[in-house]
């Protein structure tokens, strides 16, 4: 009779181990989704940023009238720093002997190339309306004479990345609602055990708040053990991944993967929470006969 007792009370004791994994298995996921969305969205902030404007100069143009415009494009908001680079038109033409060959200086003709500046400009500043406030801007300068850079190429870029940004939104949503899904049930089925010893606690006098204290400083516990064991595996992940593709690794910061790891144990710590006094308060409302 005493073994069946004991037995008994093993019995009704919730099996958080298996909860545990599983909130982290979830956790895991969702980081590793946030991990891809983080390289992704700085893969598009890299492609935007490859965008070329050549700034087009009048002939005759002085030495120290390149380096004022040089300095000024360097200390402009929408310029990439470190892309400005200036070539002058006899640069160009031996770039273009090399491609083309050397029958391209034997024509006898005047160089038709001009000295250009090239530079890229920042993302936050690739769009339509942008790009032409900046040319116009630029056209006004005494030193220019054309500004170049290919609308239609803007225009695919932002159409690309608004459609992307919809497509990650929703595949975000969907991860989360799974994630909450599944880590409602998972701990529902842990407490599931102790479903008699709820009610039973009521039964005798115990308010809702006493019987739901120690289950929610528990889940508490458990929601941050889950969310340390899932941060680790992603640290590991990306440890492993920066080791095999090391050009990778200038594409993410610590601080941005900081705060989804941060991101992550305040998820699970809710999640947990949340699930847990649903669960018993569910309990708690309960006749006695639905319990079986």
């Amino acid at each position: 009779m005493a073994n069946k007792s004991e037995q008994g009370l093993t019995r009704k004791k919730p099996n958080y181990i298996y909860a545990i994994i599983s909130v982290a298995l979830v956790l895991f996921l969702l980081g590793m989704f946030g991990l891809i969305t983080i390289h992704a969205q700085r893969l598009v902030t890299a492609f935007k940023e490859r965008v070329n404007v050549l700034v087009e100069l009048p002939d005759g143009v002085r030495t120290e009238d390149v380096q004022d415009l040089e300095r000024y494009l360097d200390n402009s908001l929408f310029t990439k720093p470190g892309t400005v680079v200036f070539t002058s038109k006899e640069a160009a033409a031996q770039e273009m002997s090399e491609e083309f060959g050397e029958d391209f200086l034997k024509l006898d003709l005047p160089n038709p190339l001009h000295d250009v500046i090239n530079f890229n400009v920042r993302a936050n500043y690739l769009d339509a309306d942008s790009l032409a406030r900046m040319a116009d801007k630029l056209r006004l300068h005494p030193h220019v004479s054309a500004v170049y850079y290919q609308e239609n190429l803007v225009d695919v870029i932002a159409k690309n990345v608004q459609n992307l940004s919809w497509i990650t939104l929703s595949i975000g949503l969907f991860f989360i609602f799974v994630a909450i899904v599944l880590i409602h049930n998972t701990i529902r089925l842990a407490l599931f055990a102790n479903r008699f010893l709820i009610k039973n606690m009521e039964l005798v006098g115990a308010s809702w708040g006493f019987i739901s204290r120690p289950y929610l400083i528990r889940s508490v516990q458990y929601g941050v053990l889950s969310g340390l064991l899932a941060i680790a595996g992603l640290v590991l992940g990306i440890l492993w991944v920066q080791r095999a593709l090391p050009e990778l690794s200038t594409l993410g910061s610590w601080w941005s993967f900081s705060l989804l790891f941060v991101l992550l144990l305040v998820l699970g710590i809710l999640i947990n929470l949340g699930s847990t006094y649903y669960v018993v308060n569910k309990y708690l409302r309960m006749r006695v006969d639905d319990l079986y």
